[in-house]
């Protein structure tokens, strides 16, 4: 399994496309996802195309095959308001229970300048995961939606 942290200065490195990304973070996110126009605007944002502050992507790859992918937001609040959003994150249908989300998820915390919040429902499996690898349920999320 090859790992590969990607952000705007290695755009030429990528060993997938933009698209490729986006294309299987939307199909493998299941009930947990979002539509393709929200992803990409979550990964312009980590490239700090328009108004993003920037951050990076993680990518799990095995075999020419994307495995794994993770988007992490910088938000510019750092002390107040972690300093990172860990915004998606998804495996392989066929890659579960391998370990690959814990590679992910460690390259990912191992990248980051300051604190990680993420967003998880209540009910996901990956709740698990994120427990063992030190984050906590601090707080209950409200929402308020004009």
């Amino acid at each position: 399994m090859q790992i590969q942290l990607l952000n705007a200065r290695n755009l030429s490195d990528w060993a997938f496309s933009e698209d490729e990304i986006i294309n299987f973070l939307f199909e493998n996110l299941d009930q947990y996802g979002d539509p393709k126009h929200q992803i990409a605007a979550c990964l312009n944002f980590a490239l700090g195309k328009g108004q993003g502050l920037g951050g990076y992507v993680v990518i799990a790859y095995e075999e020419g095959k994307l495995a794994g992918a993770t988007i992490v937001n910088h938000t510019g609040m750092n002390g107040y308001i972690p300093a990172n959003i860990l915004v998606y994150i998804a495996v392989d249908k066929n890659q579960r229970g391998k370990g690959v989300g814990k590679l992910l998820m460690n390259e990912a915390l191992k990248n980051a300048n300051g604190g990680v919040a993420l967003h998880v429902e209540p009910d996901n499996p990956a709740r698990k995961l994120y427990e063992k690898l030190g984050f906590t349920n601090k707080y209950l999320e409200m929402r308020w939606n004009p």
